[in-house]
C-alpha cells in the first residue's frame, strides 16, 4: 500500500482549511493529517483535533494554548499544543510532514512558507502573500530546497493545469495569461454611490464562500491585483503578458493564450476544493466533493474589461511590478491595514484604494539586490506604518 501524505494545514479553520479537510475525509487511505494551526478560533481547531487527531496543533498565543490544552486534557489524543510564529516554522519544516498547505491569510504566512520551501516540502499555496511579498526571495527558497510548489488560488491552479508538467516548455507556449474576476458584488454599481457601501455588503460575494479580508478584497478587485502579482512569480512572466478580464459566471477560472492563437482554459464549479485537491493529489486526480459542472443547465459564459473607474487599484499591480524591490510589499501591507480599518468602520470603502496609492507614493523601498526576509518583513512594518498615518486623511 502506498504510503499516505502527511499533511501540516497552516490556517485550519479558516474557509480553505476547512475545504481541505473535507477533502482530505474523502481519502483517509491517502492522507494523515500530522498538523493543524488557527489563529482565533480555537473551539473550531478543538473540533478538528477530536476528528483529525493530530500530532501537533499550533495556536497564537499561549494563553490560548493552555486552553487548547485543558480542553483536550480529558479525551483519549496525544497531540502536542504549541503557541507563536515560531512553533507554525517548525511545524512547516518538521520531518514528519510531507505537504503544507499554507493557508494563513496575509502577511503572517510567509516565514512558515518559506520555512516549508525551505525544507523542501511539497507546498500548496493558498497565500498569495508569499508570492505578493517575498517574490524572489520566495522562489529562490523554493529552488534551493528543492521543493514542490502548487498554486491552490483557483485562478493560478487553472493555468497551471493548463500548462504541460515541464516548466521548461512554459516560456515558448505561452503568449499570455488571463486571469478572470468575478468582478464581486459591485459590478454593476455606479461609482458615485459606492461611498455608502457597508463591510456586510462588501463580504457578501455573488459567487464564492470566502473569508472577510478576500472577500472585500474581490470586492474592490485587490485580490486580482495581488493575483497579477503572484503569477507573475509562479510561471515567470512579465507583467505585460498578464491581463485580467471580468467573467461574473466564475465557470472559467483562467486561460492561458498560446503562441499559435490557441486559448487553453481550466472551467468548473465556484468551489475551492477543485483546486485544493488537484494540489493534494497531484499528478494525480481525486474526488473532491465539489459539485460537477452542468453544461445543459449553464446558459451563457460571458466577459468584460474591468471598469477602472470602479476598481481603480487593480492597476497599482502593473504599477507595483515595475517599481523597485519590494513596492509589492508595500502594496500588500497597505491594502491589509486599509481593508482591516474598513471592516471595523473607521474608513469608507473608496478609501482602501486612496490608503493604497498615498502609502505607495510616500514609501519608496530601498532594498538591495541581496535582501533578506527580515529587510521585507521590516518594510511590511513600515508601509503598515505609513498607511495607519494616510488613514487619517481618510477617516470617515
Amino acid at each position: 500500500m502506498k504510503q499516505r501524505l502527511r499533511l501540516a494545514i497552516l490556517g485550519s479553520t479558516g474557509s480553505v482549511g476547512v475545504s481541505t479537510l473535507d477533502v482530505v475525509a474523502r481519502h483517509p487511505e491517502r492522507f494523515k493529517v500530522v498538523g493543524l494551526t488557527a489563529y482565533r478560533r480555537v473551539d473550531v481547531l478543538l473540533q478538528q483535533c477530536r476528528r483529525f487527531r493530530p500530532q501537533i496543533a499550533v495556536v497564537r498565543t499561549e494563553d490560548q494554548a493552555a486552553e487548547l490544552r485543558r480542553l483536550l486534557s480529558g479525551e483519549q489524543l496525544t497531540t502536542e499544543v504549541r503557541a507563536g510564529p515560531e512553533a507554525l516554522c517548525e511545524l512547516a519544516a518538521a520531518d514528519e510532514v510531507d505537504a503544507v498547505m499554507a493557508a494563513i491569510v496575509g502577511a503572517a504566512g510567509l516565514r512558515p512558507c518559506m520555512a516549508a520551501a525551505r525544507a523542501g516540502k511539497r507546498l500548496l499555496l493558498a497565500n498569495k502573500e508569499a508570492l505578493v511579498v517575498g517574490g524572489g526571495l520566495f522562489m529562490q527558497a523554493v529552488a534551493a530546497g528543492g521543493a514542490t510548489l502548487l498554486p491552490i488560488d483557483s485562478e493560478h491552479s487553472a493555468i497551471f493545469q493548463c500548462l504541460p508538467e515541464d516548466r521548461t516548455t512554459w516560456a515558448r507556449r505561452i503568449d499570455h495569461i488571463v486571469l478572470t474576476a468575478s468582478g464581486g458584488p459591485f459590478r454593476q454599481h455606479d461609482p458615485a454611490t459606492l461611498d455608502t457601501v457597508t463591510p456586510a455588503q462588501a463580504v457578501a460575494h455573488p459567487n464564492w464562500v470566502m473569508g472577510r479580508k478576500i472577500s472585500v478584497d474581490s470586492a474592490t478587485m485587490m485580490n486580482k491585483a495581488l493575483e497579477v502579482i503572484e503569477a507573475r512569480w509562479l510561471f515567470d512572466l512579465e507583467p505585460e503578458r498578464i491581463r485580467v478580464v471580468i467573467h461574473p459566471q466564475s465557470i472559467v477560472h483562467s486561460m492561458v493564450v498560446c503562441r499559435d492563437g490557441s486559448v487553453l482554459a481550466q472551467l468548473g464549479t465556484p468551489d475551492m476544493k477543485v483546486p485544493i485537491a488537484y494540489g493534494l493529489s497531484f499528478p494525480d486526480r481525486i474526488e473532491s466533493g465539489a459539485p460537477r459542472l452542468d453544461f445543459e443547465q449553464l446558459q451563457s459564459l460571458s466577459f468584460e474589461p474591468p471598469d477602472p473607474r470602479r476598481f481603480p487599484g487593480l492597476q497599482l499591480a502593473w504599477d507595483a511590478l515595475r517599481g523597485p524591490a519590494g513596492t509589492s510589499a508595500v502594496l500588500n501591507a497597505a491594502n491589509e491595514e486599509a481593508v482591516a480599518a474598513f471592516l471595523a468602520g473607521t474608513i469608507g470603502f473608496p478609501a482602501i484604494h486612496s490608503v493604497n496609492a498615498r502609502t505607495l507614493d510616500r514609501l519608496q523601498p530601498r532594498l538591495g539586490p541581496t535582501h533578506t526576509l527580515d529587510d521585507l518583513l521590516d518594510l511590511d512594518a513600515r508601509a503598515r506604518d505609513e498607511a495607519r498615518l494616510a488613514m487619517k486623511e481618510f477617516a470617515a
